[in-house]
């Protein structure tokens, strides 16, 4: 029959008792003993303390005794093993652990147990670590996608241009596919030594303050080429804004929101750059156009890395995914956030929220 966990705990209390009973009344004789034996009589503190400091030993030296009966020492590490295995397996990098054995024997009074801490807080260790790993060989195996795919494309290309019978026109066709997969194979390997950067315990971050508006400005201007060779109408409205932030942590959000925007909308589409102080000064910078829009399940991964809403969207437009999960990290440093906004056919908002000024990190 097993007994109640309340029961055992009265029975364990008991045993401690009795067995500080009889270790402090040994002492107590071994000290009277000696003490008769060569005619002493000591300081009552004096003997009060031997008392204690014997009494403990006696205590000690019984637990170590009964920790070494093989029933005791077998129980123990069979009650401990699964924990023992568990941790073994985390450094293994195995986070697929099982202590449901301790589910079972701590029963009802699983909150109450001594252990039942530790083991809630290693299994909850694992299944963090675990979805760590997770994202980890993900990211290793997008990488490894998105360096492939245009290498590939180099490869396959370079051994066609061995072909002595290939036109003028071909060999330059081909030449130009291969300076854009280069050109995307160099911006991916920008982009992730831009991300591990800024997610490093010190990524660089230099504050000074500057005109807002003429940032943006300068960066719409820049992109010209872009925009005027799909005839996009560029509509822009900015007030004048000073922020303390760094300014080129800052361009990147800038060219990578409106580069997306020209990216996505159709020729003749319309742009809108709208930048304004609020009410709490906070300083609010609005992106809007009329390009092609995401659906709502597309919406609640943009800022994942790799993430590509289409496939078929991402082979047309290109892009390695890295774009606004940078964008986001910035604007994380800087404090400040961005809302998107989108529908699918009828184009993008997108809203970033800065403080204009800023704490050092």
């Amino acid at each position: 029959m097993k007994l109640p966990e309340w029961l055992k705990r009265i029975f364990g209390f008991l045993a401690v008792i009795i067995a500080l009973f009889i270790s402090w009344s040994c002492a107590y004789w071994l000290t009277g003993y000696v003490y008769g034996r060569f005619d002493v009589v000591p300081h009552e503190f004096i003997r009060q303390v031997s008392n204690s400091l014997l009494g403990f030993f006696i205590f000690g030296c019984g637990v170590y005794l009964i920790t070494r009966i093989p029933w005791v020492r077998a129980r123990q590490e069979k009650f401990l093993h699964p924990l023992i295995n568990a941790m073994k397996m985390m450094a293994e990098g195995n986070f697929n652990i099982d202590l449901s054995f301790y589910t079972q024997q701590m029963g009802g009074g699983r909150n109450e147990h001594p252990y039942s801490r530790i083991v809630e807080s290693i299994t909850e260790m694992a299944e963090k670590l675990g979805k760590m790993e997770e994202m980890r060989q993900e990211f290793i195996s997008n990488v490894s996608h998105e360096i492939q795919s245009p290498l590939t494309s180099i490869m396959g290309f370079a051994h066609a241009l061995k072909n002595e019978n290939l036109g003028h026109d071909e060999r330059k066709h081909y030449l130009d596919i291969i300076e854009t997969e280069s050109i995307r194979l160099s911006r991916l390997s920008d982009n992730l030594l831009k991300l591990t950067s800024l997610e490093s315990e010190h990524p660089p971050f230099e504050l000074k303050e500057y005109r807002l508006d003429h940032q943006i400005r300068r960066i719409i201007l820049a992109n010209e080429p872009q925009w005027s060779e799909k005839e996009i109408n560029m509509e822009i409205d900015l007030e004048h804004l000073s922020i303390t932030a760094d300014q080129d942590l800052m361009d990147q959000v800038w060219i990578n929101l409106i580069h997306n925007s020209i990216k996505f909308t159709p020729e003749k589409g319309t742009i809108a750059v709208e930048a304004f102080k609020k009410e709490d000064d906070l300083l609010i910078v609005e992106i809007k156009d009329t390009g092609i829009g995401m659906n709502q399940e597309a919406l609640l991964h943009i800022f994942e890395r790799f993430y590509k809403a289409d496939q078929s969207r991402h082979r047309k437009y290109g892009g390695s995914g890295l774009g606004l999960p940078i964008v986001k990290k910035i604007i994380d440093l800087h404090n400040g956030s961005i809302h998107v906004e989108s529908e699918p056919g009828k184009g993008t908002k997108v809203t970033v929220e800065l403080k204009p000024r800023q704490l050092s990190i």
